[in-house]
C-alpha cells in the first residue's frame, strides 16, 4: 500500500540496495506517448553513483529495462514495468553492522517494526530505492513536455555555501556544466572543493535543492486536503535525506507584513498575472500560472566513516566504525530525484484535474 504513490499516475516500486534489482510498475499513465528509451536512460545516468569524485565510487551501469506496457516505441495505456539489474554490491562491506544499529539510520526503527531487517546497504531504506522514482519521473516528463510544462531542479547550497534565492538570476544551461549540479560557477567551485574536504574526513554535509516549474497551467490542486503545495512537499518528504520543504518565498516571509508579501494581480494582454510571485505559484492549494519554484532542505548522509556510539541488537552499548561506499553529499545526485517526484506530482494532478470537468 505505501509502496506506491500517486492517485490516478500511480507508481509502485520494489526491490532492495542489495536484492537482485530496483523496478516498478507504473499505472495510468496515457496512451500514445512516445517514450524517447534514450532520455529516459540519460535521467538515469544523472542519479548513478560514480559519476564523479563527489559521489559514492559504486560502480553501476543502472541500465533500465522496461518489461511491459510499450508497443512500437508509444506508450498503450496499459502497466509499464521495468527493472534496473544491480550488479555491483559490495554485501560483505556490512557485515560488521549487522548486529548493531547505525545513528540516524532506519536500521533501529525497521528491526523494532517489522521484527526483521536487511542490513545490507540498508535495503529497502536505501537511496538506491530512487532508481524507480527516477525511470517513472522521466516518462512523466515525456507526458509534461507534450503540454509545455519544464521542470529544472539545481544546487542551491552546501553547508554554509548558498546562491541567491532569486532563481532568475541564473542561466539553467550551466546546471549540468559541473559535477555539483549548480548554475552558478563560481559557487559550484567553493561547493565542490568543500564537498572534498568534507569527503577527506570521511565526513558528510547537507544543502538544499532549488527547484522551478515552468508552463504549469491554471487550476491544479483540490481543496481542501489536495493542495498542490501539499502533494509536492508529501513527494519531496518521501525522499531519503530530506527534512524540510518551503515553496515561494517560504520561511522568509514570516517576518513581512500581508501588504509587503501580497502579489499583485494586473492585467497583460487580457490575462491575469501577478507583479511578484511570493506565492510561488500556488494559492489556495490551486495552481495560478505563474512559475511554481520551491527548495529541498537534505541533512548530511548519515554514514559517516569514523567511529561512533551505538547500540547493539542485545541493547548493549558498542561503537561502530562504518565500512562501505558512500556519498560525502547527497545533493549532485539527488537533483534529478526531486525532478523526477515534481514531474510525477505535476502529471498527476493534470490527470485528476481532468477528470473533474465536465
Amino acid at each position: 500500500m505505501f509502496n506506491s504513490f500517486g492517485n490516478i499516475f500511480r507508481l509502485t516500486s520494489f526491490g532492495e540496495s542489495h536484492g537482485k534489482a530496483i523496478g516498478g510498475v507504473i499505472d495510468g499513465f496515457p496512451s500514445g506517448i512516445v517514450i524517447d528509451e534514450d532520455f529516459v536512460q540519460e535521467e538515469l545516468n544523472r542519479r548513478r553513483p560514480g559519476q564523479s569524485l563527489l559521489t559514492t565510487p559504486r560502480s553501476e551501469d543502472d541500465k533500465v529495462e522496461f518489461l511491459s506496457g510499450i508497443f512500437e516505441g508509444k506508450s498503450t495505456g496499459c502497466p509499464i514495468g521495468f527493472a534496473v539489474w544491480n550488479k555491483n554490491q559490495h554485501s560483505e562491506d556490512y557485515d560488521s553492522i549487522k548486529n548493531v544499529f547505525r545513528p540516524s539510520h532506519a536500521d533501529y526503527t525497521y528491526n523494532v517494526k517489522y521484527g526483521i531487517r536487511d542490513y545490507r546497504g540498508g535495503g529497502r531504506a536505501s537511496a538506491r530505492e530512487t532508481i524507480s522514482r527516477v525511470v517513472a519521473g522521466a516518462l512523466a516528463k515525456l507526458a509534461l513536455r507534450q503540454l509545455g510544462i519544464k521542470i529544472t531542479a539545481y544546487t542551491s547550497q552546501v553547508g554554509p555555501i548558498k546562491l541567491d534565492p532569486d532563481y532568475t538570476r541564473y542561466d539553467f544551461d550551466l546546471i549540468e556544466k559541473n559535477d555539483v549540479r549548480c548554475p552558478d560557477l563560481a559557487k559550484a567551485k567553493e561547493m565542490e572543493e568543500l564537498i572534498l574536504q568534507v569527503k577527506k574526513s570521511h565526513d558528510t554535509i547537507g544543502g538544499e535543492i532549488t527547484c522551478v516549474i515552468a508552463g504549469c497551467p491554471i487550476g491544479l490542486g483540490e481543496p481542501v486536503f489536495g493542495k498542490l503545495h501539499a502533494a509536492l512537499g508529501n513527494a519531496m518528504l518521501s525522499i531519503n535525506a530530506v527534512k524540510g520543504f518551503e515553496y515561494g518565498i517560504g520561511v522568509d516571509g514570516v517576518e513581512q507584513r500581508g501588504s509587503q508579501q501580497n502579489d499583485a494581480f494586473f492585467n497583460d494582454n487580457g490575462k491575469v498575472k501577478t507583479r511578484t510571485n511570493h506565492s510561488g505559484g500556488i494559492q489556495g492549494g490551486i495552481s495560478n500560472g505563474e512559475d511554481i519554484f520551491f527548495r529541498v532542505l537534505f541533512k548530511p548522509v548519515a554514514t559517516v566513516l569514523m567511529e561512533q556510539e551505538t547500540v547493539s541488537l542485545d541493547g548493549v552499548d558498542t561503537t561502530l566504525k562504518p565500512r562501505g561506499r558512500h556519498d560525502p553529499c547527497v545533493l549532485p545526485r539527488a537533483v534529478p530525484i526531486v525532478e523526477a517526484m515534481a514531474a510525477m506530482t505535476i502529471l498527476d494532478y493534470y490527470l485528476i484535474d481532468k477528470t473533474t470537468q465536465l
